[in-house]
Formats: structure tokens, sequence, C-alpha cells
């Protein structure tokens, strides 16, 4: 049976490239009827940032990407500190008495001279007789791997090929620290061999310790998993996608409205070719067509324009009582609006009492300009507050003078307050007006009056406008802007 595993560490919020290493490990295992495994690395005890476990798990459920089983690296420390001490006793593995402070200097020398940093072996070939006095004696020691000082190493990368490591660059990693807690190299491959994983999917970042975790699988005397190496995820200048460009964090896209299901779309095609032109894929037809054969080597580049327009297209195609439920958050958080009761919300800015059908309808009319869920409080500027704020100039058009825009405002305020309120529709006052005002003068009548009742110069078509706010507050808003000229 195909099992995988998603194995990040507690040390913050789920960065947007383990959302798509989970992601392709998730798919993976849904395409072969396989096991997909949630196992949290937490043996650095140091860096753990309080509640990231519960964040990051609450993340995923978010994205629907739910797990088989459930491990935590910290409650299975007895299971390390038998293999090491298997390790140590065949002679793979030795204590490292070293100082931090004489490491430091190891280092400092060998970046004189030009030399990679790397551990010099100092404690490799001490005696076991030596070994014992210093442990008995109570000095601090931690336990390293030991890497041939010769040779070639090599593994096979689904994605990369058969790739080949001169051993001699290879450092004597540390397996066991000196507060016996284990490293992630020991951990990982231990837990990968006892949860009978068969496929690691991990980033492109973890190929330099692939040959590591090699040889401890020779020395354990076990089967290795077959490697599968990401490619990495890129700004727009082709550098690694960090927190300094921008968010990284899926929980930071997630609070500005993008939808998982859209996200999933996005980040699947960042390092997988489906073959054709395809861009939507809901994620049902990901589990049927995704497949790790098509998975680039090339970096991908996350293009925010792109996620942007993905986004939209998920947005329009939600009926309007799914797009209410997934806004209302949103506009409560920001507090454009409150709950009264069952039926009826305030609209904080304006202090109007409201119901769904009013809300549903300024979505519904928002819904084609929202590349996320976030964008209605901006877009909805005009419907959440009446007291507009804009510039006299903006309600002017092309080469018509002050006088003949402002004629014209009251032409239309003429046509508004001659339709009847049970008429006052989008398609009734439409129509009155073009029957009314000459066709090739029609952008310097629509145009002041969209600026009247929205307060900006991108808005819906003001009729439309006009039908929400209702004929009372929409000839109030011409008024004001006659007065304005």
């Amino acid at each position: 049976m195909i099992r995988v595993r998603f194995a990040p560490s507690p040390t913050g919020f789920l960065h947007i490239g383990g959302l798509r290493t989970c992601f392709y490990n998730w798919l993976y295992a849904r395409q072969n009827k396989g096991q997909f495994v949630l196992r949290i690395e937490d043996t650095d005890q140091k860096r753990m940032v309080p509640q990231a476990i519960e964040g990051l798990t609450q993340t995923l459920k978010k994205m629907g990407l739910e797990w088989d089983e459930f491990y935590q690296q910290s409650n299975r420390l007895d299971i390390y500190q038998k293999y090491v001490k298997e390790l140590v006793a065949n002679g793979h593995a030795y204590h490292c008495f070293c100082s931090s402070e004489r490491l430091e200097k190891v280092r400092e020398r060998q970046i004189a001279e030009k030399k990679a940093p790397q551990y010099d072996r100092h404690c490799r070939f001490l005696s076991q007789k030596e070994i014992e006095e210093k442990v008995k004696a109570g000095e601090s020691y931690v336990i390293r791997l030991k890497v041939p000082e010769k040779g070639m190493g090599h593994f096979f990368d689904s994605i990369r090929g058969k790739i080949e490591i001169d051993l001699a660059n290879i450092d004597d990693q540390v397996l066991l620290k000196s507060d016996h807690w284990p490293t992630y190299h020991l951990a990982n491959v231990i837990d990968d061999h006892l949860m009978g994983i068969t496929h690691v999917i991990r980033g492109e970042e973890w190929l330099p310790s692939t040959i590591k975790h090699i040889l401890l699988y020779q020395y354990l005397g076990w089967k290795e998993p077959k490697f599968v190496h990401l490619p990495l995820l890129l700004n727009s200048d082709k550098s690694k996608l960090s927190k300094r460009q921008g968010d990284v964090a899926v929980e930071d896209y997630l609070k500005q409205g993008y939808l998982p299901e859209a996200l999933l779309n996005f980040i699947a095609l960042l390092g997988w070719n489906p073959g054709n032109d395809r861009e939507i894929f809901k994620v049902s037809d990901l589990i049927k067509h995704f497949s790790l054969k098509k998975v680039q080597k090339a970096g991908a580049v996350f293009n925010l324009e792109k996620l942007n327009w993905l986004n939209g297209l998920y947005v329009r195609e939600m009926n309007s009582d799914q797009l209410l439920e997934k806004i209302l958050p949103f506009l409560k958080k920001s507090k454009i609006i409150k709950k009264i009761d069952e039926k009826y919300f305030e609209v904080i800015p304006s202090g109007k009492k409201v119901n769904q059908n009013w809300l549903k309808k300024v979505i519904i009319l928002e819904q084609g300009r929202m590349k996320r869920l976030k964008d209605v409080e901006k877009l909805g500027y005009c419907f959440w507050n009446d007291n507009l704020e804009y510039k006299r100039e903006s309600l002017l058009w092309k080469n018509f003078s002050v006088n003949e825009i402002k004629n014209n405002l009251l032409k239309i305020k003429t046509i508004l307050a001659n339709i009847k309120e049970k008429d006052f529709q989008s398609e009734t006052i439409n129509q009155e007006v073009l029957e009314q005002i000459p066709v090739k003068e029609r952008g310097a009548f629509f145009w002041p009056w969209r600026v009247a009742l929205s307060g900006q110069e991108s808005s819906p078509p003001p009729n439309e406008i006009a039908e929400i706010l209702g004929p009372e507050e929409t000839l109030k808003r011409v008024e004001k802007a006659i007065n304005k000229l």
C-alpha cells in the first residue's frame, strides 16, 4: 500500500510551500487509495512556537486535507534512543565531546582557509576506554553519524534521476543532541521506516541531506523509500519565496478571502504540469489527473496575479447563499455589520437596519469584481456609508462644463423622482433614463450619476446601485452631488 507523510516542524504558521508539499502527498495517497500520515517533527524544542501545532492542524482542516494517522515525535523519544544505541554499538555512530567553543574555532579556521565548514572528526577515533571515562566524568556529548571518509554516495530521485555525492564533503551529522533528543535526520529516517512510508515527497531543500538518510537506512539494514524532491517556490524575481517579499503563510491568504479550493488549484500547478493548457481543477479532478511523473525540476514562480484571477473565478461560481455565508465573517470582523437578531443586521458606518436579502443584493452586485472575499469591504463602500466623501472634480466628464454636468444631474434627479417606488428597479430605472437623455451624451449623464451614488470612479452601473439604495437615498445623493457643483 502507498503510504506518504507530511512532516512539518511546529515553528510557526504553515508556509504556502509546505501546503503544496502536503497537498502533493495527500493527492498521491488519495489517487492510489493509500494512506496519508501527518507527523509533527517537534524534536527541536528551542524553535517550537506555542500553539503552532494546533494552528497547523486547524489550517489543514480548513483546506480539507484530513489525515489518516497522526504522530508527534516528542512522544516517541524511547524509540530513537533504542536505534541510536544500535548505531553506536555497530560502529556506525560515535560519541563527540567537543565544546561549542572548540567547534566555533574549527569553523572559523576552515572559513579562513576557504574550506567548507564541517566537523573535523576530532572525537571519531577515541578509544572505548576514553569514551567511558568521559561519560563517567559527566562530560556533555552528542552522538554523530560516522560517514565514510571517501567514496561516492548515490540515490535515485523520481524527478531528477540518479544523484551522486562525494562522501568526503558530507559532515558527520549529529544524530542525538546533548539533551538526548534526536535531531531531524535521525528521527525522520526511523519514523519513515517504522511507519511504512513508501514515498518521501518533500521540498528540494532536503536534497543535500538525503545521502545522510541513505547511510542511516543502510546502517540500520532497512530498505529505503522512493524519494521525490519538489521544485522550489520562487518570487517573480526568481528568488526563493520568503516572508520578506510578501505573505507566505497559508493563514494569511485565508484571512484575505482566498478560497481553499482556489488555493489548492493554484498551488497544484506550481511545479506540476497537466500536459495541456487546462488551469481549472477541482480537487476531485486533481485526484484523477495528478501525476508525480509530470512534476518539473525547475523552480515554480508564485504569481499573485494569477492567484487573484483564479480565486475570482471560484468566487463568481458561488451562489448567493454560499457567498453570503463566506463573506459575513469578513463584514463582521471589519465592523461593517453586526447582527441584531435572526433576520436583521445593522450596517455600522451608516447605522441603517438591513436584512439578508439586502446584503445578498450588494454581494451579488459586487461578485463579478471580487478577487478575494475581503474585497467586498472596499467594493461595497457606497452601501456601507451614506455620507460619501469625494472630490467635486470626480463628477466632471471630459470637456463638459460644470454647468452642463450640473444640468445633467438635475435631469437625472427629475427622471428618478418620477419613478414610483414599486417600480424602482434596475431595469426600469435604466430604461427611463435612456429614453430621456441624448444617445451621444450618455457618458456625461451616467458618469456623474455613478460618482454621485458610489463616491468612486470605479463602481457598478448607477441604476444597479440605485435599486439597492432605494429612491430616498438615491435622490439624496444626487442632490448632494448637485450642490457640490
